[in-house]
């Protein structure tokens, strides 16, 4: 990762080529002048949903295609998740990054293949994770020579159906070597609350405006161009139109941080 402020944004599941492209062409917009090292992510496939009912996706091979089309014709790093070890393979032959899920954090063999390909791994902590747990997936990566990790935090299960952000795990993942990523609209998220996850996206501006403060190299958050009528994570996903001065404000903050 570059010294820049790093910004990780995209929809939840890429959906159609339409979708990605709006969002890809608002994000690019909102950076436009801006210091900061982009990705754009999208996901495939969401192999974790609360319900059966719950869509999933387009179809791998689609979606991929739709994702790479965004890289090659916009010039940006793309990452999305994978969920097996064949996926980290195949997945990272048009990838920049590599992105574990939390759920999967733990699976040995999804790291190391991951690591393996020589991308940078994302690794998020797991909901049920402590801080110190976190670092031990991330030394499965650099175990096969692969140093390009980074941690994001997105959360600690607070009762059956919430996540608090606890500030005190960003303090002790600085301590590593690794590059630190706040995840903004996952921490807010309220997980299989019903049918499908809920959410209270009133505090994704003012967490993520904290975990700058508190010294993050980034921040992870999720768009969409209508999230009333997202097929996945509708309640926490940022409206796109809100994108440009959202990152901005991290942006400046990040600056001020950095100066002080």
């Amino acid at each position: 990762m570059n010294n820049n402020f790093t910004i990780i944004a995209g929809p939840c599941l890429i959906e159609d080529e339409k979708m990605l492209k709006q969002t890809a062409e608002t994000l690019l917009k909102a950076i436009d002048g801006l210091d900061v090292n982009f990705v754009f992510k999208g996901s495939y496939r969401k192999a974790n949903r609360t319900s059966a009912n719950s869509f999933n996706g387009i179809g791998d091979e689609k979606a991929m295609r739709f994702l790479a089309g965004v890289k090659k014709e916009f010039g940006v790093q793309i990452t999305t998740d994978v969920h097996t070890a064949g996926e980290a393979f195949w997945a990272g032959e048009m990838v920049d990054v590599i992105q574990i899920p939390a759920f999967l954090s733990r699976q040995t063999d999804l790291i190391i293949a991951a690591a393996q390909t020589g991308k940078i791994v994302n690794i998020k902590k797991a909901q049920f994770m402590a801080p110190e747990d976190v670092l031990k997936a991330a030394n499965k990566a650099t175990s096969v020579g692969n140093a390009n990790v980074w941690l994001t935090e997105r959360g600690t299960c607070f009762g059956y159906h919430d996540l608090v952000v606890d500030f005190r795990s960003l303090i002790e993942l600085q301590k590593s070597p690794f590059p630190i990523i706040y995840d903004a609209t996952h921490s807010v998220q309220q997980p299989s609350i019903g049918e499908q996850s809920g959410g209270n996206r009133e505090y994704i501006q003012k967490l993520a405006q904290a975990a700058v403060s508190v010294g993050v190299n980034g921040i992870f958050f999720e768009t969409h161009p209508d999230p009333a009528n997202a097929k996945s994570d509708s309640a926490t996903q940022l409206p796109l139109d809100q994108a440009g001065d959202f990152i901005k404000r991290l942006y400046d903050l990040h600056d001020y941080i950095s100066r002080i």
